[in-house]
């Protein structure tokens, strides 16, 4: 898809994120001398990428070839956190009468949460633009780059001004165009970067393409609620929207390959989050794959199969929200012996050096965590190893993530499948939300705070929490894990009551209390009597 389909409907807000963007007014400033770091690709790792090192003095060039900021801003977190929230507004009313309060029930206008969407959209926008990264000191250049050599770097500029308005034709003059961005520039490089992160997977399900899907690349381009959803994949993408789009008002049918939804995620983590679903009215169609998509008049109709039987599914609209592939086209990294792969991305090494020495890599197009906050942080390690001949690596990073349901469910570090794989022996300790005063008062009591720590010891190693603000309260835990700070002294540590952060401590408690010895509990009881 290209950047001129994310950006419709062509409103003053879509304008406005455009502006800041991609402006087509942009002139691509003339390469002199050599660069000290050139980037390409202006999502998170390459934004960070190239104001961190332009901030400590490097002379740097940046890529794009379509919208900065990337799939966070513009069909990613930004968007979908806007609908998300919505979503949460209708869910709150209707629950109100629990609380003993009695509302009207909402009445949706989905064009409203859409244009509210893209109007915030557009507000955070200055800090991603072309025009703060120029004033930082950045060259930014829009188009295609590609290297030609293990120094070199060229950028096709005589394409990327186009109409945003039906995406065809010009803006201005193509002849200007091409005239303005100098058509093809060479860029000389000490070291590169490549950040051009990743997209949506393609699926080659018979009759899904000429049937037409959704992906999260064009979702936020709808001013329509569809009546029917039907949603391919029951992973965290999938299972966010998947709830939001029911909560405002479409019947929404979720199809997952696995026996439950969020398939890595702990079986009794993920049911909870699987019978939110379902209370929201979501069907969730599980163990069932699909064969082919049919379209049947205004339907789309989807044939799954479960044990041997064909069903079929009817729709509006279907959500495509399996896999991301990474973005390699017209890199020619082939020419500069960069090692990569379709699926797994651009191959690096713990220090984010692909097989070539020159040219790093940091984002979705090389690492497993494709989240915001990861490709944020790798990209501080390749600016300490490209400019400072540093010796940061990824796999000390402690990376935690977090899908945005209702309840949340939040983790990081290892899963307890993963250290019987290493030979390591767990201690587990769970707190339910239905032990924590403040969850009880908020409604918010299903879920719980749970800690893996080696025996034998308080480090922690991994943490799972399902509750409404999961992602709030892992916070702590990764905190804890980065300093190893034990879990005992987390129980030393005084939260304020009450709060849901307080099921934290409480796990403290309970490491605490598996110390006291069945001899020094016999002595503790027999103080406790003598001093009545």
């Amino acid at each position: 898809m290209s950047y001129l389909e994310q950006l419709r409907p062509h409103d003053t807000f879509n304008q406005s994120l455009q502006a800041n963007v991609h402006p087509t007014d942009w002139v691509n400033p003339t390469p002199s001398g050599r660069y000290h770091l050139v980037v390409i690709g202006a999502g998170t790792a390459g934004l960070v990428t190239a104001a961190g090192a332009a901030g400590l003095g490097a002379k740097v060039a940046l890529i794009e070839r379509g919208l900065m900021g990337g799939d966070c801003l513009n069909v990613g977190c930004v968007p979908s956190k806007a609908l998300i929230a919505a979503a949460r507004q209708v869910a709150a009313m209707r629950n109100a009468e629990n609380f003993g309060v009695r509302s009207v029930m909402p009445d949706v206008d989905f064009a409203e949460v859409m244009q509210r969407l893209r109007r915030l959209r557009a507000s955070i926008s200055p800090h991603d633009s072309a025009q703060r990264f120029r004033q930082l000191g950045v060259d930014v250049y829009f188009g295609q780059g590609t290297f030609t050599s293990s120094n070199t770097v060229t950028v096709d500029g005589s394409g990327s001004l186009r109409d945003p308005t039906n995406g065809v034709g010009s803006l201005r003059d193509p002849t200007k165009v091409r005239e303005a961005n100098h058509d093809i520039q060479t860029l000389h490089f000490k070291k590169a970067v490549i950040a051009t992160g990743a997209r949506a997977a393609e699926l080659p399900i018979p009759g899904l393409a000429s049937s037409g899907y959704l992906t999260n690349e064009s979702l936020f381009s709808l001013t329509e609620l569809p009546r029917r959803l039907i949603v391919i994949g029951g992973g965290p993408i999938g299972c966010e929207m998947a709830q939001c789009f029911a909560r405002l008002g479409a019947h929404v049918t979720l199809i997952e390959q696995s026996a439950h939804v969020l398939a890595r995620e702990e079986e009794d983590a993920a049911r909870i989050v699987q019978h939110a679903l379902q209370r929201d009215a979501v069907q969730i169609v599980l163990q069932s794959t699909v064969v082919r998509v049919e379209q049947q008049g205004t339907d789309k109709v989807v044939v799954v199969s479960h044990a041997g039987q064909e069903t079929q599914l009817r729709g509006d609209q279907i959500l495509v929200s399996i896999g991301r592939t990474p973005n390699l086209d017209g890199l020619g990294l082939e020419t500069v012996g960069v090692v990569a792969d379709p699926r797994q991305g651009v191959q690096v090494d713990d220090r984010l050096r692909t097989s070539n020495p020159n040219i790093y890599a940091a984002g979705d197009v090389c690492s497993q965590y494709k989240f915001t906050h990861a490709a944020d942080f790798l990209a501080r390690i390749v600016i300490q190893n490209t400019l400072f001949l540093g010796r940061a690596k990824a796999s000390r990073l402690i990376i935690p993530w977090c899908t945005y349901t209702s309840p949340e469910i939040a983790h990081v570090g290892l899963y307890p499948a993963e250290a019987a794989a290493k030979g390591w022996q767990l201690q587990t300790f769970t707190q339910p939300l239905s032990g924590v005063d403040r969850a009880i008062l908020d409604g918010e009591d299903e879920g719980f705070v749970r800690v893996y720590c080696r025996r034998g010891s308080d480090r922690i190693l991994g943490a799972t929490i399902v509750a409404a603000h999961a992602g709030d309260l892992i916070g702590e835990v990764v905190l804890a894990m980065k300093h190893r700070i034990g879990l005992s002294k987390i129980a030393s540590v005084i939260h304020p009551y009450p709060t849901q952060a307080e099921a934290i401590r409480k796990l403290g408690d309970q490491y605490n209390r598996t110390k006291l010895t069945p001899l020094v509990k016999t002595l503790f009881d027999t103080w406790l009597k003598w001093t009545r």
